[in-house]
C-alpha cells in the first residue's frame, strides 16, 4: 500500500465518520422538531379552548351586566324618588313649623286679649 492509498483510505474513513455524525445529528434534529411540532399543536389546541371558554365567559358577563343595569337603574330611580320625598317632607315640615309658630303667636295674642278683657270685667 502506498502513501497515496493510505491517505485515500484515511480520507474515506473520515468522510464516512462525518456522514455518520451528520446522519445522527439530523435524526436527533428531526425527533426534536417532531416533539416541538406536537407541543405547539397541543398549545394551539389549548389556547383555542381557552379562547372559546373566555368568549363564553365574556358573553355570560355581558348578559349579567345587562340584567344588573336594570337593577342599578331601578336603584337610581328609587334614590331620586327618596330625595324628592325628603325635599317634600322638609318643605312641608318647615311650612308646618312656621304655621305652628304663627299659630302660637296668634293664640298668645288672642289669649292675652281675652285675659285683658277678663281682668277688666273682674275689676268692675
Amino acid at each position: 500500500m502506498t502513501i497515496g492509498q493510505v491517505s485515500l483510505l484515511i480520507f474515506a474513513l473520515a468522510f464516512l465518520l462525518l456522514v455518520v455524525a451528520l446522519v445522527v445529528f439530523l435524526l436527533r434534529l428531526t425527533r426534536s422538531v417532531s416533539v416541538l411540532t406536537t407541543d405547539l399543536d397541543t398549545i394551539a389546541r389549548s389556547s383555542n379552548e381557552l379562547l372559546a371558554n373566555t368568549n363564553i365567559l365574556v358573553d355570560d358577563i355581558n348578559d349579567k351586566m345587562a340584567t344588573l343595569n336594570v337593577t342599578v337603574q331601578a336603584a337610581a330611580d328609587l334614590s331620586e324618588t327618596v330625595s324628592d320625598l325628603n325635599r317634600s317632607v322638609r318643605k312641608t315640615s318647615s311650612n308646618v313649623s312656621g304655621f305652628g309658630t304663627a299659630t302660637k303667636t296668634g293664640m298668645a295674642m288672642v289669649l292675652s286679649k281675652f285675659f285683658k278683657k277678663s281682668n277688666k270685667k273682674s275689676k268692675k
